[in-house]
Protein backbone atom coordinates (compact mmCIF):
# COMPACT_ATOMS: atom_id res chain seq x y z
CA UNK A 1 0.00 0.00 0.00
CA UNK A 2 1.11 3.32 -0.36
CA UNK A 3 2.00 5.53 2.85
CA UNK A 4 -1.04 7.24 4.60
CA UNK A 5 0.11 10.79 4.02
CA UNK A 6 0.63 9.38 0.05
CA UNK A 7 -2.81 7.66 0.23
CA UNK A 8 -4.77 10.97 1.95
CA UNK A 9 -3.46 12.92 -1.19
CA UNK A 10 -4.22 10.33 -3.51
CA UNK A 11 -7.56 10.17 -2.11
CA UNK A 12 -8.55 13.72 -2.48
CA UNK A 13 -7.32 13.77 -5.77
CA UNK A 14 -9.26 10.57 -6.96
CA UNK A 15 -12.63 12.51 -5.44
CA UNK A 16 -11.94 15.26 -7.17
CA UNK A 17 -11.04 13.45 -10.29
CA UNK A 18 -14.92 11.01 -10.09
CA UNK A 19 -16.24 14.04 -9.66
CA UNK A 20 -15.22 15.62 -12.51
CA UNK A 21 -13.26 13.29 -15.33
CA UNK A 22 -9.76 14.66 -17.14
CA UNK A 23 -8.95 12.27 -19.45
CA UNK A 24 -7.20 11.71 -22.45
CA UNK A 25 -8.34 8.78 -24.98
CA UNK A 26 -6.18 7.59 -27.93
CA UNK A 27 -8.42 5.45 -30.24
CA UNK A 28 -6.64 3.36 -32.99
CA UNK A 29 -8.82 2.06 -35.54
CA UNK A 30 -7.05 -0.38 -38.24
CA UNK A 31 -8.30 -3.16 -40.62
CA UNK A 32 -7.79 -6.88 -39.03
CA UNK A 33 -6.08 -8.29 -42.01
CA UNK A 34 -3.39 -6.65 -44.31
CA UNK A 35 -2.59 -7.39 -47.95
CA UNK A 36 1.39 -8.28 -48.39
CA UNK A 37 2.94 -5.76 -50.76
CA UNK A 38 5.26 -7.73 -53.27
CA UNK A 39 8.83 -6.94 -54.79
CA UNK A 40 8.62 -3.41 -55.60
CA UNK A 41 4.63 -2.50 -54.96
CA UNK A 42 3.56 -1.02 -52.39
CA UNK A 43 0.08 -2.11 -51.17
CA UNK A 44 -0.91 0.37 -48.97
CA UNK A 45 -3.02 -0.65 -45.70
CA UNK A 46 -6.97 -0.35 -46.56
CA UNK A 47 -8.60 1.39 -44.81
CA UNK A 48 -6.03 3.27 -43.33
CA UNK A 49 -4.87 2.94 -40.02
CA UNK A 50 -6.61 5.83 -38.09
CA UNK A 51 -6.41 7.17 -34.77
CA UNK A 52 -8.39 9.72 -32.76
CA UNK A 53 -7.81 12.08 -29.97
CA UNK A 54 -10.51 13.21 -27.12
CA UNK A 55 -11.49 13.74 -24.06
CA UNK A 56 -11.09 17.32 -22.11
CA UNK A 57 -7.62 15.88 -20.34
CA UNK A 58 -5.99 16.99 -23.85
CA UNK A 59 -7.05 20.75 -23.12
CA UNK A 60 -5.73 20.63 -19.52
CA UNK A 61 -2.30 19.22 -20.76
CA UNK A 62 -1.97 21.75 -23.65
CA UNK A 63 -2.62 24.50 -21.02
CA UNK A 64 -0.21 23.02 -18.42
CA UNK A 65 2.26 23.05 -21.34
CA UNK A 66 1.81 26.37 -22.82
CA UNK A 67 2.09 28.01 -19.43
CA UNK A 68 5.09 26.60 -18.89
CA UNK A 69 6.62 27.05 -21.93
CA UNK A 70 5.60 30.34 -22.94
CA UNK A 71 4.78 29.98 -26.38
CA UNK A 72 1.94 27.79 -28.15
CA UNK A 73 3.89 26.13 -30.53
CA UNK A 74 4.58 23.06 -27.89
CA UNK A 75 1.41 21.77 -27.25
CA UNK A 76 0.56 20.70 -30.34
CA UNK A 77 0.26 16.64 -30.46
CA UNK A 78 2.40 14.85 -33.21
CA UNK A 79 2.91 11.03 -34.10
CA UNK A 80 4.85 8.50 -35.35
CA UNK A 81 3.43 4.80 -36.75
CA UNK A 82 5.19 2.17 -37.84
CA UNK A 83 4.89 -1.47 -37.74
CA UNK A 84 6.11 -3.45 -34.51
CA UNK A 85 9.69 -5.08 -35.86
CA UNK A 86 10.60 -1.65 -37.31
CA UNK A 87 13.66 0.06 -35.50
CA UNK A 88 13.13 2.94 -33.25
CA UNK A 89 14.63 5.51 -36.31
CA UNK A 90 11.55 7.80 -37.04
CA UNK A 91 12.57 7.65 -40.81
CA UNK A 92 11.14 4.12 -41.01
CA UNK A 93 7.78 5.14 -39.36
CA UNK A 94 5.05 7.57 -41.15
CA UNK A 95 4.62 11.13 -39.27
CA UNK A 96 1.04 11.83 -38.16
CA UNK A 97 -0.28 15.65 -37.92
CA UNK A 98 -3.46 15.48 -35.54
CA UNK A 99 -6.20 18.27 -37.31
CA UNK A 100 -9.31 19.36 -34.78
CA UNK A 101 -12.37 18.12 -35.88
CA UNK A 102 -15.98 19.70 -34.89
CA UNK A 103 -16.72 17.31 -32.41
CA UNK A 104 -13.21 18.60 -30.88
CA UNK A 105 -11.36 14.92 -31.58
CA UNK A 106 -8.05 15.49 -33.13
CA UNK A 107 -7.88 12.78 -35.79
CA UNK A 108 -4.71 11.52 -38.26
CA UNK A 109 -4.46 8.66 -40.47
CA UNK A 110 -1.61 6.82 -42.00
CA UNK A 111 -1.55 6.68 -45.65
CA UNK A 112 1.11 5.03 -46.50
CA UNK A 113 2.05 1.71 -44.36
CA UNK A 114 2.34 -1.27 -46.16
CA UNK A 115 4.62 -4.97 -45.11
CA UNK A 116 6.87 -6.50 -47.76
CA UNK A 117 7.21 -9.71 -48.89
CA UNK A 118 10.45 -10.20 -46.66
CA UNK A 119 8.95 -9.64 -43.94
CA UNK A 120 7.96 -13.52 -42.90
CA UNK A 121 5.66 -12.64 -39.68
CA UNK A 122 1.92 -14.08 -40.31
CA UNK A 123 0.99 -11.64 -37.58
CA UNK A 124 2.18 -7.92 -36.63
CA UNK A 125 1.08 -4.79 -34.50
CA UNK A 126 0.78 -1.28 -35.40
CA UNK A 127 2.85 1.10 -32.69
CA UNK A 128 1.79 4.72 -32.18
CA UNK A 129 4.40 7.17 -30.62
CA UNK A 130 2.72 10.60 -29.27
CA UNK A 131 4.59 13.42 -28.61
CA UNK A 132 3.78 17.17 -27.85
CA UNK A 133 5.87 19.58 -30.22
CA UNK A 134 8.05 20.44 -27.31
CA UNK A 135 9.67 16.87 -27.37
CA UNK A 136 7.68 16.00 -24.36
CA UNK A 137 6.86 12.60 -25.04
CA UNK A 138 3.33 11.20 -24.16
CA UNK A 139 3.40 7.52 -24.81
CA UNK A 140 3.51 4.14 -27.16
CA UNK A 141 0.42 2.70 -27.88
CA UNK A 142 -0.33 -0.55 -29.86
CA UNK A 143 -2.73 -1.49 -32.11
CA UNK A 144 -4.48 -5.12 -32.33
CA UNK A 145 -2.70 -8.17 -33.92
CA UNK A 146 -3.26 -7.98 -37.76
CA UNK A 147 -3.22 -10.69 -39.81
CA UNK A 148 -1.33 -10.83 -42.84
CA UNK A 149 -2.76 -12.09 -46.23
CA UNK A 150 -1.08 -12.71 -49.63
CA UNK A 151 -4.37 -11.62 -51.51
CA UNK A 152 -8.14 -12.22 -51.05
CA UNK A 153 -9.00 -15.39 -51.23
CA UNK A 154 -11.17 -16.67 -54.52
CA UNK A 155 -12.54 -19.70 -53.59
CA UNK A 156 -15.40 -20.85 -51.51
CA UNK A 157 -14.52 -20.24 -47.78
CA UNK A 158 -14.44 -22.96 -45.15
CA UNK A 159 -15.83 -22.35 -42.09
CA UNK A 160 -12.60 -23.85 -40.44
CA UNK A 161 -10.55 -20.71 -41.46
CA UNK A 162 -12.56 -18.66 -39.41
CA UNK A 163 -9.49 -16.19 -39.34
CA UNK A 164 -10.79 -15.31 -42.66
CA UNK A 165 -14.94 -15.45 -42.01
CA UNK A 166 -16.69 -12.59 -41.12
CA UNK A 167 -18.70 -13.21 -37.89
CA UNK A 168 -22.24 -11.27 -36.98
CA UNK A 169 -21.29 -8.44 -34.13
CA UNK A 170 -18.45 -8.02 -35.96
CA UNK A 171 -17.32 -4.85 -37.08
CA UNK A 172 -16.14 -3.63 -40.60
CA UNK A 173 -15.14 -1.28 -43.14
CA UNK A 174 -16.68 -1.05 -46.64
CA UNK A 175 -14.95 0.96 -49.16
CA UNK A 176 -14.81 1.37 -53.26
CA UNK A 177 -12.78 1.80 -56.07
CA UNK A 178 -14.05 3.16 -59.17
CA UNK A 179 -11.74 1.30 -62.20
CA UNK A 180 -9.75 -0.52 -59.20
CA UNK A 181 -7.82 2.89 -59.32
CA UNK A 182 -6.01 3.95 -55.56
CA UNK A 183 -6.57 7.53 -55.80
CA UNK A 184 -10.13 6.77 -55.89
CA UNK A 185 -10.54 4.56 -53.20
CA UNK A 186 -13.98 6.09 -50.99
CA UNK A 187 -14.90 5.23 -47.86
CA UNK A 188 -18.62 4.25 -46.12
CA UNK A 189 -18.85 6.61 -43.72
CA UNK A 190 -21.46 8.80 -41.22
CA UNK A 191 -21.32 12.82 -41.13
CA UNK A 192 -24.14 14.96 -39.71
CA UNK A 193 -26.17 11.11 -39.02
CA UNK A 194 -26.21 10.59 -42.47
CA UNK A 195 -24.51 8.41 -44.34
CA UNK A 196 -21.42 9.82 -46.92
CA UNK A 197 -18.75 8.50 -49.06
CA UNK A 198 -15.33 9.75 -47.69
CA UNK A 199 -12.07 9.73 -49.42
CA UNK A 200 -10.60 10.82 -46.07
CA UNK A 201 -11.93 8.91 -42.99
CA UNK A 202 -13.75 5.78 -42.78
CA UNK A 203 -16.36 4.26 -39.88
CA UNK A 204 -16.43 1.07 -38.34
CA UNK A 205 -20.04 -0.70 -38.74
CA UNK A 206 -21.21 -3.13 -36.24
CA UNK A 207 -22.71 -6.20 -39.12
CA UNK A 208 -25.50 -8.15 -37.78
CA UNK A 209 -27.14 -11.30 -39.15
CA UNK A 210 -30.89 -10.18 -39.02
CA UNK A 211 -33.77 -12.23 -39.83
CA UNK A 212 -35.05 -12.11 -43.13
CA UNK A 213 -38.97 -10.97 -41.25
CA UNK A 214 -37.01 -7.74 -39.29
CA UNK A 215 -38.01 -4.54 -39.89
CA UNK A 216 -35.82 -1.11 -39.72
CA UNK A 217 -36.70 -0.18 -36.52
CA UNK A 218 -36.36 -3.58 -34.70
CA UNK A 219 -34.26 -6.54 -35.66
CA UNK A 220 -34.02 -9.92 -33.89
CA UNK A 221 -30.00 -10.59 -34.24
CA UNK A 222 -28.67 -13.89 -34.98
CA UNK A 223 -24.98 -15.25 -34.55
CA UNK A 224 -23.10 -17.33 -36.77
CA UNK A 225 -20.77 -16.59 -39.69
CA UNK A 226 -22.05 -13.80 -42.27
CA UNK A 227 -23.41 -15.89 -45.84
CA UNK A 228 -23.76 -14.20 -48.66
CA UNK A 229 -27.86 -14.15 -49.40
CA UNK A 230 -28.38 -13.37 -45.73
CA UNK A 231 -30.05 -10.36 -44.21
CA UNK A 232 -27.68 -8.13 -42.66
CA UNK A 233 -27.52 -4.92 -40.61
CA UNK A 234 -24.91 -2.49 -41.15
CA UNK A 235 -24.90 0.01 -37.69
CA UNK A 236 -22.24 2.85 -37.00
CA UNK A 237 -19.76 2.10 -34.25
CA UNK A 238 -19.40 5.63 -33.62
CA UNK A 239 -23.07 7.03 -34.15
CA UNK A 240 -25.62 4.25 -33.60
CA UNK A 241 -26.83 5.10 -37.32
CA UNK A 242 -28.12 2.15 -38.92
CA UNK A 243 -28.83 1.71 -42.77
CA UNK A 244 -32.84 -0.38 -43.80
CA UNK A 245 -32.01 -4.35 -43.46
CA UNK A 246 -29.94 -5.33 -46.58
CA UNK A 247 -29.32 -8.62 -48.62
CA UNK A 248 -25.63 -9.11 -48.93
CA UNK A 249 -24.60 -10.45 -52.63
CA UNK A 250 -21.60 -11.71 -54.02
CA UNK A 251 -20.02 -9.85 -56.58
CA UNK A 252 -18.23 -11.36 -59.86
CA UNK A 253 -16.95 -9.27 -62.94
CA UNK A 254 -19.66 -6.22 -61.93
CA UNK A 255 -22.44 -8.79 -61.69
CA UNK A 256 -24.48 -9.03 -58.34
CA UNK A 257 -25.06 -13.44 -58.05
CA UNK A 258 -28.07 -14.30 -56.41
CA UNK A 259 -27.99 -18.00 -56.03
CA UNK A 260 -24.76 -17.92 -54.37
CA UNK A 261 -24.68 -18.88 -50.12
CA UNK A 262 -20.85 -19.36 -49.13
CA UNK A 263 -19.39 -17.54 -46.28
CA UNK A 264 -18.33 -13.89 -46.71
CA UNK A 265 -14.23 -13.54 -46.83
CA UNK A 266 -11.97 -10.92 -46.53
CA UNK A 267 -11.31 -8.30 -49.09
CA UNK A 268 -14.07 -9.82 -51.13
CA UNK A 269 -15.94 -7.98 -53.66
CA UNK A 270 -19.61 -7.35 -52.45
CA UNK A 271 -23.01 -5.80 -52.53
CA UNK A 272 -25.94 -4.98 -50.77
CA UNK A 273 -29.04 -4.79 -51.98
CA UNK A 274 -31.85 -3.95 -50.13
CA UNK A 275 -34.54 -6.13 -48.77
CA UNK A 276 -37.74 -5.64 -50.42
CA UNK A 277 -36.86 -3.43 -53.29
CA UNK A 278 -36.62 -4.02 -56.86
CA UNK A 279 -33.19 -4.48 -57.46
CA UNK A 280 -32.46 -1.68 -55.63
CA UNK A 281 -28.25 -1.61 -54.06
CA UNK A 282 -26.56 0.69 -51.90
CA UNK A 283 -24.31 3.16 -53.96
CA UNK A 284 -22.07 5.72 -53.76
CA UNK A 285 -22.39 9.42 -56.22
CA UNK A 286 -18.96 11.25 -55.50
CA UNK A 287 -19.29 12.51 -51.41
CA UNK A 288 -22.90 10.68 -51.80
CA UNK A 289 -24.69 7.33 -50.81
CA UNK A 290 -27.55 6.97 -53.29
CA UNK A 291 -29.58 3.89 -54.20
CA UNK A 292 -28.58 1.92 -57.39
CA UNK A 293 -31.53 0.22 -59.57
CA UNK A 294 -29.52 -3.06 -60.85
CA UNK A 295 -30.06 -3.94 -64.84
CA UNK A 296 -32.20 -7.79 -65.01
CA UNK A 297 -29.56 -10.02 -67.02
CA UNK A 298 -31.74 -11.70 -69.83
CA UNK A 299 -29.81 -14.72 -70.62
CA UNK A 300 -28.90 -15.48 -66.76
CA UNK A 301 -31.66 -15.12 -64.36
CA UNK A 302 -29.20 -15.34 -61.20
CA UNK A 303 -27.34 -12.30 -62.04
CA UNK A 304 -27.74 -8.42 -61.83
CA UNK A 305 -25.97 -5.62 -63.65
CA UNK A 306 -24.21 -3.20 -61.06
CA UNK A 307 -22.58 0.15 -61.50
CA UNK A 308 -19.23 0.75 -60.78
CA UNK A 309 -20.70 2.66 -57.25
CA UNK A 310 -22.79 -0.64 -56.02
CA UNK A 311 -19.41 -2.58 -55.94
CA UNK A 312 -18.06 -2.71 -52.29
CA UNK A 313 -15.18 -4.14 -50.79
CA UNK A 314 -15.89 -5.34 -47.30
CA UNK A 315 -12.68 -6.02 -44.45
CA UNK A 316 -13.07 -6.63 -40.79
CA UNK A 317 -11.68 -3.83 -38.36
CA UNK A 318 -10.34 -3.83 -34.94
CA UNK A 319 -10.65 -0.95 -32.57
CA UNK A 320 -8.45 -0.69 -29.12
CA UNK A 321 -8.88 2.28 -26.91
CA UNK A 322 -6.24 3.40 -24.11
CA UNK A 323 -7.31 6.13 -21.49
CA UNK A 324 -5.50 8.04 -18.65
CA UNK A 325 -5.51 11.16 -16.87
CA UNK A 326 -2.71 13.33 -15.22
CA UNK A 327 -4.63 15.70 -13.53
CA UNK A 328 -3.52 14.30 -10.10
CA UNK A 329 0.54 15.59 -10.92
CA UNK A 330 2.03 17.11 -13.74
CA UNK A 331 3.21 13.59 -15.37
CA UNK A 332 6.87 13.96 -16.93
CA UNK A 333 7.50 10.44 -17.46
CA UNK A 334 5.43 8.65 -20.61
CA UNK A 335 1.76 7.25 -19.96
CA UNK A 336 2.57 3.81 -21.25
CA UNK A 337 2.55 1.44 -20.90
CA UNK A 338 -1.74 2.10 -20.60
CA UNK A 339 -3.06 -1.00 -19.15
CA UNK A 340 -6.25 -2.95 -20.61
CA UNK A 341 -8.92 -4.20 -18.19
CA UNK A 342 -10.13 -7.19 -20.22
CA UNK A 343 -12.25 -8.81 -17.40
CA UNK A 344 -12.49 -9.57 -13.60
CA UNK A 345 -12.53 -12.10 -11.83
CA UNK A 346 -14.18 -12.66 -7.86
CA UNK A 347 -13.14 -15.28 -5.63
CA UNK A 348 -13.92 -16.04 -1.62
CA UNK A 349 -15.57 -13.84 0.50
CA UNK A 350 -15.73 -11.82 3.82
CA UNK A 351 -12.77 -10.32 4.79
CA UNK A 352 -10.73 -12.53 2.06
CA UNK A 353 -12.95 -11.62 -0.97
CA UNK A 354 -10.32 -11.38 -3.61
CA UNK A 355 -10.34 -9.73 -7.29
CA UNK A 356 -8.37 -10.95 -9.75
CA UNK A 357 -7.88 -8.03 -12.99
CA UNK A 358 -7.27 -9.68 -16.01
CA UNK A 359 -6.08 -7.91 -19.28
CA UNK A 360 -2.95 -6.52 -20.60
CA UNK A 361 0.23 -4.16 -20.08
CA UNK A 362 0.12 -4.33 -16.09
CA UNK A 363 3.01 -3.86 -14.16
CA UNK A 364 4.01 -3.61 -10.14
CA UNK A 365 3.56 -0.14 -10.11
CA UNK A 366 -0.39 -0.35 -10.63
CA UNK A 367 -2.61 0.10 -7.96
CA UNK A 368 -6.27 -0.86 -7.98
CA UNK A 369 -8.66 1.41 -6.71
CA UNK A 370 -12.50 0.87 -6.16
CA UNK A 371 -13.66 4.66 -6.49
CA UNK A 372 -11.60 6.96 -3.94
CA UNK A 373 -10.58 3.81 -1.60
CA UNK A 374 -7.06 2.27 -2.27
CA UNK A 375 -6.64 -1.59 -2.47
CA UNK A 376 -3.99 -3.35 -1.55
CA UNK A 377 -2.96 -5.07 -4.61
CA UNK A 378 -0.19 -7.70 -5.71
CA UNK A 379 0.94 -7.75 -9.16
CA UNK A 380 0.78 -10.93 -10.73
CA UNK A 381 1.90 -10.99 -14.23
CA UNK A 382 1.56 -8.44 -17.23
CA UNK A 383 -1.77 -10.23 -17.77
CA UNK A 384 -2.86 -10.48 -14.13
CA UNK A 385 -3.39 -8.43 -10.52
CA UNK A 386 -4.88 -9.54 -7.76
CA UNK A 387 -6.16 -7.24 -5.17
CA UNK A 388 -8.36 -7.25 -1.76
CA UNK A 389 -11.49 -6.07 -1.99
CA UNK A 390 -12.02 -3.24 0.29
CA UNK A 391 -15.47 -3.53 3.15
CA UNK A 392 -17.81 -1.38 2.39
CA UNK A 393 -17.55 0.54 5.53
CA UNK A 394 -14.33 2.11 3.49
CA UNK A 395 -16.51 4.27 1.28
CA UNK A 396 -17.75 6.13 4.30
CA UNK A 397 -21.45 4.81 3.98
CA UNK A 398 -23.53 3.58 6.61
CA UNK A 399 -23.21 -0.47 5.69
CA UNK A 400 -25.53 -1.00 8.40
CA UNK A 401 -28.65 0.91 6.79
CA UNK A 402 -27.37 0.26 2.96
CA UNK A 403 -31.09 -0.53 1.07
CA UNK A 404 -29.68 -0.34 -2.32
CA UNK A 405 -26.22 -1.56 -4.03
CA UNK A 406 -23.35 0.80 -3.66
CA UNK A 407 -21.80 0.67 -7.22
CA UNK A 408 -18.04 2.06 -7.72
CA UNK A 409 -15.64 2.41 -10.69
CA UNK A 410 -12.49 0.56 -10.69
CA UNK A 411 -9.63 2.33 -11.67
CA UNK A 412 -5.79 1.72 -12.04
CA UNK A 413 -3.24 4.49 -10.14
CA UNK A 414 0.43 4.72 -11.17
CA UNK A 415 2.48 5.42 -8.32
CA UNK A 416 2.98 8.52 -9.60
CA UNK A 417 -0.39 9.21 -9.75
CA UNK A 418 -1.68 8.77 -13.33
CA UNK A 419 -4.78 7.46 -13.31
CA UNK A 420 -6.01 4.71 -16.15
CA UNK A 421 -9.58 4.66 -15.66
CA UNK A 422 -11.63 1.71 -17.03
CA UNK A 423 -15.41 0.80 -17.76
CA UNK A 424 -16.06 -1.56 -15.42
CA UNK A 425 -17.55 -1.14 -11.85
CA UNK A 426 -17.44 -3.15 -8.59
CA UNK A 427 -21.17 -3.52 -6.83
CA UNK A 428 -22.07 -4.30 -3.29
CA UNK A 429 -25.40 -5.62 -2.56
CA UNK A 430 -27.52 -5.61 0.49
CA UNK A 431 -29.15 -8.48 1.59
CA UNK A 432 -31.99 -9.27 -0.25
CA UNK A 433 -34.96 -9.14 2.50
CA UNK A 434 -33.82 -5.57 2.56
CA UNK A 435 -36.32 -4.39 0.31
CA UNK A 436 -35.91 -1.44 -1.40
CA UNK A 437 -37.76 1.93 -0.04
CA UNK A 438 -38.75 0.17 3.35
CA UNK A 439 -38.40 2.57 6.00
CA UNK A 440 -35.21 3.32 8.15
CA UNK A 441 -36.46 2.42 12.01
CA UNK A 442 -35.37 6.06 13.78
CA UNK A 443 -34.94 4.34 17.33
CA UNK A 444 -32.17 1.62 16.98
CA UNK A 445 -31.74 0.22 20.20
CA UNK A 446 -27.91 0.60 22.13
CA UNK A 447 -27.50 -3.08 22.34
CA UNK A 448 -27.83 -3.47 18.51
CA UNK A 449 -24.29 -3.08 16.98
CA UNK A 450 -23.13 -7.05 17.65
CA UNK A 451 -25.98 -7.99 16.31
CA UNK A 452 -25.71 -5.29 13.23
CA UNK A 453 -21.45 -6.62 13.26
CA UNK A 454 -22.78 -10.19 12.64
CA UNK A 455 -25.66 -9.49 9.68
CA UNK A 456 -22.76 -7.25 8.29
CA UNK A 457 -20.33 -10.06 8.67
CA UNK A 458 -22.64 -12.59 6.76
CA UNK A 459 -23.71 -9.74 4.20
CA UNK A 460 -19.84 -9.39 3.22
CA UNK A 461 -19.20 -12.95 3.00
CA UNK A 462 -22.08 -14.14 0.97
CA UNK A 463 -23.46 -10.73 -1.09
CA UNK A 464 -20.57 -9.67 -3.13
CA UNK A 465 -21.29 -9.06 -6.47
CA UNK A 466 -19.56 -8.20 -9.43
CA UNK A 467 -20.88 -6.30 -12.50
CA UNK A 468 -18.73 -5.90 -16.14
CA UNK A 469 -20.15 -3.37 -17.54
CA UNK A 470 -17.90 -2.77 -21.74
Amino acid sequence: RSNPYQANLLRDGVRRYLQLPADQTVLILHAKVAQKSYGNEKRFFCPPPCVYLSGPGWKLKQEQIKARDLGEAGFRVCGYMGLDSMGSSLMETQKLSFEEQPDAKGFSCAKALYISDTDKRKHFRLVLRLFFSNGQEIGTFHSKLIKVISKPSQKKQSLKNTDLCISSGSKVSLFNRLRSQTVSTRYLSVEGGAFIASARQWAAFTLHLADECCTRSEFPLREGYIRYGSVVQLVCTATGVTLPPLIIRKVMKQYAMLDVDEPISQLHKCAFQFQGSDRMYLCLSTEKVIQFQASPCPKESNRELLNDGSCWTIISTETVEYTFSESLACVREPVSPVPLIAALQLTGGGDVAMLEVQGEYFHAHLKVWFGDVEAETMYRSPKSLVCVVPDISAFGSDWRWLRYPLTVPLLLIRDDGLIYSSSFTFTYTPEQSCVPGQQVLSDVPQDSDKLLDSIHQEFTRTNFHLFMQS
